[in-house]
């Protein structure tokens, strides 16, 4: 393995013109999706704003601390249910969710850059399997690039989100499959099947359920997922990308998961990359930390 143990990198997603990191501070931050604004509390802004909380002006903020499952949105001016954004040439929707979320997590377009380039340098459509897809955007962009995608979340929400992204962009043909199923059942399915994949992506939640009801918590099994998705990996596949939120674990840690899965399925010259992913403000030279990620390239 080609172990880099001093080339940790900072993505910075800084590729937007429909969305702004305006402020953050005091455990809240100011973004802009689209047209419209929001306040929503981030644990990792412990520094003081550049401009105090009070006098921030936003269509809606999100009551519930950072890291809960539920809560409420509390709006100021009218906004619709659904609304029009566009990173690159893909289109899709953002939401208010009760989750705090807006239905994309923009720090991920350094990811849906990097799978795009190596998809379009591929010399023919690759099969690449997005695992706890959410809302589609990054199997929407492999789509995009010449990829033949397979999107698993178990959540039937989620994927109907997908699917409306699929038609805004006008997308219907594209060859993706969106399966309601629980991540870890679907790749052990896979590999009794035989079935691989040249590049998988997953975002996998802290703690989650399945749509049986199966329970999912990261850190009890990160080295089991990423050693399965290890076993579904083509011989010369592209890539392996993970990304992990809210969870006691350090980007190192990540990386020595993902290499001791990957060599013990025989990829053992592996480039892997980690590090933080962060958004970058648009008005101050700062950038806001959102996760760590590690990904392998082959």
């Amino acid at each position: 393995m080609n172990k880099n143990q001093n080339q940790f990198p900072l993505l910075l997603a800084d590729d937007w013109s429909d969305y702004e990191l305006i402020d953050a501070g005091d455990g809240f931050k100011l973004e802009r999706f689209g047209k419209y604004r929001f306040i929503r509390p981030d644990s990792q802004a412990y520094w003081k704003p550049k401009n105090p909380v009070s006098e921030w002006r936003a269509d809606a903020s999100f009551t519930g601390r950072d890291g809960e499952e539920m809560g409420r949105w509390n709006f100021k001016n009218r906004v619709p249910e659904k609304w029009e954004m566009k990173w690159r040439d893909v289109e899709f929707y953002a939401r208010c969710t009760p989750f705090r979320h807006l239905g994309l997590f923009p720090e991920q377009s350094t990811h849906w850059a990097f799978c795009s380039d190596r998809i379009k340098a591929a010399k023919s459509a690759p099969k690449v399997l997005n695992l706890f897809g959410y809302t589609g955007l990054a199997s929407l962009v492999c789509a995009k690039a010449g990829a033949q995608v397979t999107h698993i979340d178990a959540s039937k929400k989620a994927i109907g989100f997908a699917r409306e992204n699929q038609a805004l962009g006008g997308m219907q043909d594209a060859p993706i499959r969106w399966i309601v199923e629980d991540a870890i059942k679907f790749v052990e399915r896979e590999i009794r099947r035989g079935n691989k994949y040249d590049g998988i992506i997953l975002d996998p939640p802290k703690h989650g359920r399945g749509p049986n009801g199966e329970i999912f918590k990261l850190e009890e099994s990160l080295y089991e997922l990423l050693s399965s998705c290890a076993q579904i990996l083509s011989e010369k596949p592209l890539f392996l990308v993970a990304t992990v939120y809210a969870v006691r674990l350090s980007f190192m840690a990540l990386k020595n998961t993902m290499e001791d899965s990957l060599s013990a399925n025989g990829f053992v010259n592996a480039n892997i990359e980690s590090g933080e992913m962060a958004l970058p403000f648009s008005q101050i030279d700062r950038a806001l930390p959102t996760a760590i990620f590690a990904r392998a390239t082959f």
